[in-house]
């Protein structure tokens, strides 16, 4: 007969009980509940200014002159250029972009070392559009309490309409979100039309299916899924926060202890202490992601405020002070439990860091931008033979000169040498001018190869090699673009 000890039933139950812990839970459908309050109307407001901007920056018309496209903002990739109002990006230039990468980066960094995740709560494509398709659901289905009670109750014809009327305007948003992003790819009235009649390049209708379908997935089904778990940012600014960066924040300082409110005046009465916090889950029903802010900071949470607009209004309701859930820092909750006095500090060494960072990138750019050439010069010293001595004792050299003109008009180029006494340069195939200078005419938004000798008289004292600057100048616009090279004389090794 085999005797089971206590320790080895209780070894054995605990091993059952964690075998029966499941891997993966399952997620929890949230039903947000709609409130006002100064941060829902704040999110109202960047939620219409983001879409207007989007939806309709397309058709926005800027005139940049013949020959160039009149649409604002515009990447053409069939010509490799990118508009941005008065500013044209070639694909030489895509330095651009990283700078602008570099610059969100570090503008990211300094939100967050600001007002934690409120990038995440106001501005993101993902917060907006979920906010936009969660007012249609609302308008369809009702507040929370009668989404639950319909997602809860059988198949009838009621629930069927509601369900495909939001469903069928979700998609028309998505749909309609796609095709806006196509329409910064393309002249946007004519894409418009060509879609219509069904005479668009086929890229079109398959970049707006794929932008439909990530759209009505993302905002729709998935929401808050993809914040908690799709997107990398949560974990990066845990990493990039601390304690004086303003959070949205449960002043347990201030909530606790939690009793109802009948309890809380009656304990008032009696002179025992009560927390503000009335237990009325308000903050819970109107959290987009579903959390308990009074749990603390949690990676969950997208800092968007709604929370405090609902504790607000209880607050209001039961006449004690607004903000028990606010912008505040856990270094200030500390503070005032300890008796000391709030402190906020918004220039600290890591903001004022990243304001130098983005100051700097952001000035280079702009100095770039505004010094920048609508032409260029490339020099290649031909190197066989690497000099050449003509009968009269003068040395030449050959080169291959390439111009660039980013304009849209043709522009003619007057070549000149400098760097050694007497030097000179013509170039094969095109006519001097009367100062000796050959002109080199290249087409609009194209480069031009031409050949280019250089010689130097008999009687110059020459090194083996020594620098010489070919100039190329603009002779209408006065723009002046310069390349260096070495100019070879006997004596130079092959």
């Amino acid at each position: 007969m085999c005797i089971r000890s206590e320790e080895d039933s209780s070894v054995s139950t605990a091993e059952t009980d964690t075998d029966d812990i499941p891997l993966f839970a399952a997620s929890r459908k949230v039903y947000p509940q709609s409130v006002s309050g100064p941060f829902r109307r704040a999110k109202w407001f960047i939620l219409l200014l983001c879409l207007g901007i989007y939806y309709l920056l397309p058709f926005l018309r800027w005139d940049r002159g013949p020959h160039l496209p009149n649409q604002a903002v515009l990447a053409d990739l069939a010509n490799n250029r990118f508009y941005f109002f008065f500013i044209e990006i070639w694909p030489q230039e895509v330095y651009y972009f990283t700078g602008l990468l570099i610059l969100a980066a570090f503008a990211l960094f300094l939100m967050n070392a600001l007002a934690g995740r409120v990038w995440c709560g106001y501005l993101c494509p993902q917060t907006v559009w979920t906010d936009l398709f969660l007012a249609v659901e609302r308008l369809f289905e009702g507040d929370r309490r009668e989404r639950m009670r319909l997602d809860d109750a059988p198949w009838s014809f009621d629930k069927l309409w509601r369900k495909v009327g939001k469903h069928t305007v979700w998609l028309v948003i998505a749909w309609w979100t796609g095709g806006a992003w196509v329409l910064y790819f393309a002249d946007a009235p004519t894409l418009v039309r060509e879609l219509a009649t069904f005479t668009a390049p086929l890229s079109a209708y398959v970049w707006i299916a794929i932008l439909t379908f990530t759209t009505y997935s993302l905002a729709g089904i998935m929401r808050e899924q993809v914040c908690k778990f799709m997107c990398p940012w949560p974990r990066i600014q845990a990493a990039l926060t601390d304690d004086e960066a303003l959070n949205v924040t449960y002043r347990y300082d201030r909530g606790e202890p939690r009793v109802s409110f009948k309890q809380a005046q009656r304990l008032r009465a009696q002179g025992e202490p009560a927390g503000d916090c009335v237990d009325c889950h308000q903050c819970v029903a109107v959290c987009p992601v579903g959390i308990d802010i009074r749990e603390g900071a949690q990676l969950d949470c997208i800092q968007c405020g709604l929370c405090i607009d609902a504790c607000d209004n209880v607050m209001t309701k039961i006449g004690r002070p607004e903000r028990l859930i606010a912008y505040d820092t856990e270094g200030n909750v500390k503070r005032r439990l300890a008796g000391l006095q709030a402190i906020y500090r918004p220039l600290r060494p890591r903001t004022l860091a990243y304001a130098a960072l983005i100051f700097v990138v952001g000035g280079a750019m702009l100095w770039q931008l505004a010094t920048r050439r609508t032409a260029d010069i490339s020099v290649l010293h031909e190197r066989a033979p690497l000099f050449v001595k003509l009968s009269d004792g003068s040395i030449r050299n050959a080169y291959t000169v390439r111009l660039l003109n980013k304009r849209p008009e043709p522009r003619p180029f007057a070549l000149t040498v400098d760097g050694l006494p007497g030097i000179r340069i013509e170039a094969v195939g095109t006519a001097p001018t009367a100062d000796i200078r050959p002109i080199v005419t290249v087409e609009p938004d194209s480069s031009r190869e031409v050949r280019v000798l250089v010689t130097v008289p008999a009687g110059i004292t020459l090194a083996a090699s020594q620098p010489v600057i070919i100039t190329a100048s603009d002779l209408f616009a006065g723009e002046t673009v310069r390349a260096t090279d070495h100019f070879m004389a006997p004596g130079s090794h092959p």
